[in-house]
């Protein structure tokens, strides 16, 4: 015997005929909405860390002035923190564009979850390559 199916339309499974209109989980809507603010932090992050670092470079070179009227050097690690700031700009304005196409895909009952993340993988590699750059730039100091 199997147990009736709830009334909550959270239960209910999508009804994805072709001749009546698609049911919407909102499991669904909510999860995108959970990505699009996760989106939202690592982009934040990336733009509070690349300040970090940037101004760390700036402060550490007019700690120890090497000539006295001549202009600081500020290093790589300016050029690093801007990198990452812009990059967190680019990844929070991909995460709009990502969430609205998303839940346009939801209303029409068009997503299909077959791939991974493209955007995510291409994020940590660009990251990795920046966390290496900056590796060898601490080592040759």
């Amino acid at each position: 015997m199997s147990a009736p199916l709830s009334k909550n339309p959270v239960d209910q499974p999508l009804d994805r005929s072709a001749d009546g209109p698609v049911d919407r989980d909102v499991r669904d809507y909510l999860a995108a909405e959970q990505t699009f603010l996760s989106w939202i932090r690592t982009g934040l992050a990336l733009m509070g860390f690349g300040v970090v670092l940037a101004r760390i470079g700036q402060e550490m070179h007019e700690m120890n002035p090497s000539t006295p009227g001549r202009p600081i050097p500020h290093g790589l690690s300016v050029w690093f923190g801007i990198t990452l700031v812009i990059t967190g700009v680019v990844g929070n304005i991909f995460a709009v564009f990502q969430h609205v196409r998303l839940v346009h895909q939801l209303n029409h009952g068009e997503t299909q979850f077959t791939q991974p993340s493209k955007a995510a993988i291409v994020l940590a590699l660009f990251l990795a390559a920046i966390g290496i750059g900056a590796a060898v730039y601490l080592l040759s100091v």
